[in-house]
């Protein structure tokens, strides 16, 4: 993935969950089955992504927006940054984050 591909995800009407993660982090390791049932349980309602830190490639976008620390989560939509959150967290929680930001969604579109 490129800067370019991310700003492309994170632009479109589809809500969009990103991991920030370094491959020599234990706690982004411990979260890896977490974010991968997430993304499996999901089904569609979120598209998730997976942004490995020390990729050079995505030096820009961790910088941009201010990584200090992995893992980082953030759901975006359209460009906005939704929620964001820095360490290790449970499935049921990214649920419950999910199902919220879905609501408050909603509400904004009436």
């Amino acid at each position: 993935m490129t800067a370019t591909d991310f700003d492309k995800i994170i632009w479109r009407d589809a809500l969009t969950f990103v991991d920030f993660f370094a491959t020599w982090c234990g706690p982004c390791q411990m979260m890896h089955p977490v974010i991968d049932r997430f993304q499996e349980k999901m089904n569609g309602r979120v598209d998730v992504y997976k942004v490995d830190i020390d990729d050079r490639d995505m030096l820009e976008i961790v910088h941009r927006y201010n990584i200090m620390s992995v893992p980082t989560l953030m759901f975006f939509r359209r460009g906005e940054v939704l929620w964001r959150e820095s360490g290790r967290i449970g499935y049921d929680h990214l649920t419950n984050v999910l199902r919220e930001l879905e609501q408050r969604e909603q509400v904004g579109q009436r």
